[in-house]
C-alpha cells in the first residue's frame, strides 16, 4: 500500500523555471470545467454542446479476450499455469472470455460506470473515470508504492509513450529560434549514446542540443569518460544552455537491451539533482525483464530484503506482488525532489494500436499536462478506454439481452482485476524471455568463423660455411593450420525485446580493400537477399547524432525476436547467421561492390541521416 503522507517526507522541488511559456501560459478550459457538473444523478444538462447518445450506431462493443493465465510465466512461479495448450503460438486458443460493453450500464457510481452512453461521451481530459481510478491506483499502490516525496505523485492519461514526451517537452523546453535568441539560451536534452531516435527527433523541432552520453552494458553511465556527469561537468556554453532533460529508456534500453541497476539509477539521479536535470523516463517495456539473462533482475524491493538485493532496497516498499517486486524499480522510487517523469503504456502489454498510456510525475507538472490534454488530445478514444476498462475491471449486470455472436467464449468476462492484470505480465515476459534464449542461444554459437591456410613444409640444412639455412617445399607433406576469428558480439539482452548484434569488420577478408561502413551497407544488402532473407534494423537508425553514426553506429544491427512466432525464431535466426557467415567468406572486391550497387539507402542513411 502506498504509504501514509509525512511531514518527514520532502515536498517536491518547484520546477517552474523549467516551465515553457507555452506552459505557463496555459489556463483550463472554461467548457471543460463544465463537465464535473455533469455526472451529477437527474441534472438538466442545457451546458454542454454534446450529442445525443441515444444516436450513438454502436450498442455494444464486444470481444473475447484471453484469460490472465494463457501464457507460461518465467519458472518457478507461484501462479496457476497457462489455460491452454504448452506452444501458445499454436492451435485455436481454447481458453477466452467474453468482453463486453453496453450501450447504458445501470451502475450510478461513475468511477465503476463502464458504457458506451460514457465512453463515447465528450469527456473530461483525466479520461473515463473507471479507467482512470484504476490506472491511478494500481500506479501508486503496486508499481511505486513509496515515491520518497510529500504526498507523492499523480497520474494524467495520454494517448502512449509518443503522446506522453511530447507533451512533457511541451511543458518543459522553450522553442529557440535561431538569430533571434541568444545562443546562450538555446536548450538541450541529453540521451543514450544509442537510443530510438523520434524523441530526439521530436526535440530538434525545439531546435535543441541533442546530447548523447556513453553507455555500458547496463545503459547510459553515471561517470566515465562520456558519462553524465563528464558531459554535464565540462559543458560549453557556445553550445547552449547546459542541458536540463535527460530522455533515457532504462528497461530493456531501445537497441541494446540494458537494464539500468538501482545502485546506477541512485549514481545519476544523484548527478541530476547537482546539475539541475529532469529525467524522463520512458519504460514501454518495464515488465520484460529476464531473469535468466540478468543477475540485476532480482528482488530489489520487496520484502525481506535478501542479501542479494540491490543496496538501500528496503526503503521501497513492497508492491503486494512478488513478481512486480522482482523487478528492479523506477526512477521514482529514488526521486525524493520530483525531478522523475515516468511514461507508461500498454503498447507492450495489450497493443500499440490501442494508443493508451500515462504519465507520472509531481502533481505541478501533471496539472500543467493535464491543461495541454484539455486544449490537444482531450483524452484517449472512448471506444479504446471503455474496452480496456471492462477488460482490466469489469461490471456486474450490465449485460445486454440479446445473444452475442461471441457465445462460443466460455465465459463472461468479469474484469482480470490488478491479480489477472500482474499474471497476464508475467506470462508475458515468459513468452518474450523463451524467444530472447532461442535467438540467443543460436547466436552465441556461432559467433566465430574457421579460417584454413596453408603452410609449405620448411628443412633446414648446413651449407659449407656451416651457416643454417631454410629451404621450403611444396611436396605433400606440407601443412595447414586454423584459426578461430570471432565476427561479431552481444551480450543477452536485460530485457525489451531487442538483441544487439556488434560486427567486427576488422577480421573480414575484405576489411583493408573497403571502408567498414560500406562493408556494413554491403552486408545488410546481402543478408535480405534469397537463401536467407532476414531484415536486420541497421545501427545507424539509432545513432545519437551524425557523429556516432560516421563513427560506430554502421558497426551495429538489431533484432527484435518479439514479434516473430516463437516456432519461427531458431529458423529464421539460423538463415541469418548463415547469411552472416556468408558474407565473411567473400574474398573478391567485385562481389562487395555489386552488392553496393544494390545499397542506395542504406548509402544514403549512413552518408546523409540527419537527426
Amino acid at each position: 500500500m502506498t504509504a501514509e503522507p509525512s511531514q518527514e517526507l520532502p515536498a517536491p522541488i518547484d520546477l517552474t523555471h523549467y516551465f515553457s511559456e507555452v506552459a505557463k501560459n496555459k489556463t483550463a478550459s472554461p467548457f471543460k470545467a463544465f463537465y464535473k457538473f455533469f455526472g451529477i444523478p437527474g441534472i438538466g444538462n442545457f451546458a454542454g454542446g454534446l450529442p445525443n447518445n441515444n444516436y450513438f450506431p454502436f450498442d455494444t462493443l464486444e470481444g473475447v479476450a484471453a484469460l490472465p493465465e494463457r501464457f507460461k510465466p518465467t519458472p518457478p512461479t507461484p501462479v496457476k499455469p497457462p489455460k491452454q495448450c504448452a506452444d501458445p503460438d499454436a492451435g485455436p486458443r481454447t481458453e477466452g472470455s467474453r468482453v463486453v460493453v453496453p450501450k447504458v450500464s445501470p451502475d450510478p457510481n461513475p468511477l465503476t460506470k463502464i458504457d458506451l452512453k460514457t465512453a463515447l461521451q465528450y469527456g473530461d481530459a483525466l479520461g473515463l473515470p473507471p479507467l482512470f481510478a484504476w490506472i491511478r491506483k494500481f500506479t501508486l499502490e503496486h508499481l511505486h508504492p513509496n515515491v520518497p516525496y510529500k504526498n507523492g505523485p499523480e497520474v494524467v492519461l495520454t494517448t502512449g509513450n509518443t503522446d506522453g514526451f511530447s507533451k512533457t517537452l511541451e511543458a518543459l523546453m522553450n522553442l529557440w529560434r535561431e538569430g533571434v535568441d541568444p545562443v546562450e539560451e538555446r536548450p538541450g536534452m541529453l540521451v543514450e549514446q544509442y537510443m530510438y531516435t523520434p524523441p530526439a527527433i521530436r526535440a530538434k523541432s525545439y531546435k535543441a542540443n541533442i546530447v548523447p552520453v556513453s553507455m555500458d552494458r547496463q545503459g547510459i553511465m553515471a561517470s566515465g569518460e562520456g558519462g553524465l556527469e563528464d558531459v554535464l561537468e565540462n559543458w560549453d556554453s557556445s553550445h547552449g544552455r547546459r542541458p536540463h532533460l535527460l530522455y533515457t529508456v532504462t528497461i530493456g534500453q531501445n537497441p541494446t537491451g540494458g537494464v539500468v541497476s538501482v545502485q546506477r539509477r541512485k549514481e545519476i539521479y544523484e548527478v541530476c539533482v547537482k546539475y539541475d536535470v529532469i529525467i524522463i523516463e520512458d519504460e514501454p517495456y518495464w515488465y520484460l525483464q529476464y531473469p535468466s539473462a540478468n543477475a540485476l533482475s532480482i528482488k530489489s524491493r520487496g520484502h525481506p530484503v535478501s542479501e542479494d538485493a540491490q543496496p538501500g532496497c528496503e526503503t521501497y516498499g513492497s508492491s503486494g506482488y512478488p513478481f512486480l517486486d522482482s523487478l528492479v524499480p523506477s526512477f521514482l522510487s529514488v526521486d525524493y525532489q520530483g525531478r522523475v517523469v515516468r511514461l507508461d503504456t500498454f503498447s507492450k502489454t495489450i497493443a500499440p494500436g490501442c494508443r493508451l498510456g500515462w504519465i507520472t510525475a509531481q502533481p505541478a507538472l501533471i496539472e500543467k499536462i493535464y491543461l495541454s490534454t484539455q486544449q490537444t488530445t482531450q483524452q484517449p478514444s472512448g471506444f479504446v478506454q471503455s474496452m480496456v476498462a471492462q477488460l482490466l475491471i469489469g461490471t456486474e449486470g450490465a449485460l445486454p439481452p440479446r445473444e452475442s455472436f461471441f457465445s462460443s467464449s466460455n465465459k463472461t468476462q468479469n474484469g482480470w482485476k490488478v491479480d489477472g492484470w500482474v499474471r497476464w505480465l508475467e506470462g508475458l515476459r515468459g513468452n518474450y524471455e523463451r524467444r530472447m534464449n532461442a535467438m540467443c542461444n543460436i547466436l552465441e554459437a556461432n559467433k566465430h568463423v574457421v579460417k584454413t591456410g596453408r603452410r609449405r613444409k620448411q628443412t633446414s640444412h648446413h651449407n659449407e660455411q656451416n651457416q643454417s639455412t631454410i629451404n621450403t617445399t611444396d611436396d605433400d607433406s606440407e601443412w595447414r593450420h586454423v584459426v578461430k576469428l570471432q565476427i561479431y558480439d552481444f551480450d543477452y539482452p536485460m530485457g525489451g525485446m531487442f538483441t544487439w548484434l556488434h560486427f567486427i569488420y576488422e577480421t573480414h577478408p575484405l576489411a583493408d580493400k573497403f571502408p567498414h561502413s560500406k562493408l556494413s551497407a554491403a552486408h545488410w544488402v546481402l543478408l535480405t537477399r534469397e537463401p536467407y532473407r532476414v531484415l536486420p534494423a541497421p545501427g545507424v537508425l539509432f545513432s545519437a547524432n551524425e557523429a556516432i553514426q560516421a563513427a560506430s553506429g554502421y558497426q551495429f544491427m538489431r533484432l527484435c525476436f518479439a514479434a516473430v512466432d516463437e516456432a519461427e525464431i531458431e529458423p529464421l535466426t539460423q538463415r541469418l547467421v548463415n547469411g552472416i557467415h556468408a558474407f565473411w567468406a567473400i574474398k573478391k572486391s567485385e562481389e562487395i561492390d555489386e552488392l553496393l550497387e544494390e545499397s542506395p539507402w542504406m548509402e544514403a542513411r549512413l552518408a546523409e541521416l540527419t537527426l
